[in-house]
């Protein structure tokens, strides 16, 4: 059965059938270092059934709305650190260029002390192919981190794949299932209310991303020409409803920053802490703890999680509310 909200109307672009497509602009990456794919890009997905981001098979595609317009982009690990990339669209030939730093070309791990824990050394030995990538779409990746804020997953995840199906684009290319790239910053801005009701999305979620879309374009400019992280965070926290938390969630995705860390989570501090400690600990605790690693403390975030340590789960249910911070 189709939910209500499921069957919102949407614009009559996105139910057309794409033009026949073009033959796409390919590359070959050679990283110099070890690289595993899916875990690096994979991180962009947001859930199962993201229609922006789809697995099938051993090929990732991503559907994006690039400066240079939309595109879609197929990539393929064909032997160890080699990457295939395919791509159609407008916004082709951007998103080839953008590969590498995709994949975390522009990661810099040379600082990093794994040695500083036995924990943290040994998931650092075992993921030499963990590195932090980006997309350099700031307010994509902002809209939907707001989207995530202060309720399950899966509600985040529903209501960015409505949204996008019914006001973003159908993405160029042979995608193996119909996929859409996110609306332009005027079209997040123009989503009625209505429509925001029938996402899922509550009315202060929907109330910031609207007022983030009316100065989009220097959000995005002045997220991405910050050097620090804290004049990152200042370039979008002087929004009203975006917080650190959802800063921090942005910079990881659009910026790979490796230094964000997602105060506000509500499980993270306990994820650090327990890795780390053996116990829980609060934000105040993880944030010292991770002081061990300054510059790289959403790097630990990371090899914590490919570790395969976790704390064993106990007590009820948390309510949505209970769960991400703004």
């Amino acid at each position: 059965m189709t939910s209500t909200a499921d069957a919102a109307p949407a614009p009559a672009r996105t139910r057309d059938p794409r033009p026949a497509h073009a033959a796409p602009i390919e590359t070959e990456y050679r990283p110099r270092h070890p690289l595993e794919l899916r875990r690096v890009v994979g991180i962009q997905r947001r859930g199962r059934n993201d229609p922006a981001f789809i697995v099938d098979g051993a090929v990732l595609w991503r559907a994006s709305r690039t400066p240079a317009g939309l595109a879609t982009l197929a990539l393929r690990e064909v032997a160890p650190s080699v990457i295939r990339g395919a791509a159609w669209g407008p916004g082709a030939e951007w998103a080839i260029d953008q590969l590498p730093e995709l994949c975390g070309a522009a990661d810099d791990p040379g600082s990093f002390d794994p040695g500083i824990h036995p924990l943290v050394r040994e998931a650092h030995r075992r993921n030499p192919g963990l590195r932090l990538g980006r997309t350099g779409l700031v307010f994509d990746t902002l809209a939907c981190a707001v989207l995530e804020q202060k309720v399950t997953g899966l509600q985040a995840f529903a209501a960015w794949r409505r949204l996008l199906t019914w006001y973003g684009e159908r993405a160029p290319g042979p995608t193996p299932v119909p996929m859409f790239a996110p609306p332009t910053i005027e079209g997040w801005r123009r989503i009625p209310s209505w429509a925001w009701h029938r996402a899922g999305v509550e009315p202060p979620q929907s109330r910031t991303i609207v007022t983030a879309a009316r100065i989009g374009a220097r959000i995005e400019a002045a997220a991405a020409a910050a050097a620090t992280g804290p004049d990152r965070d200042r370039a979008m926290t002087h929004v009203p409803g975006i917080g650190v938390w959802t800063a921090a969630e942005t910079r990881i995705r659009a910026l790979g920053d490796p230094d964000a860390v997602s105060v506000g989570d509500y499980h993270l501090a306990h994820q650090v802490g327990y890795a780390l400690t053996g116990r829980r600990v609060d934000d105040d605790g993880m944030l010292r703890l991770l002081s061990a690693w300054p510059g790289h403390r959403q790097r630990v975030i990371r090899l914590l999680g490919a570790s395969g340590i976790r704390e064993p789960r106990r007590g009820p249910r948390l309510a949505p509310e209970d769960h991400r911070g703004r």
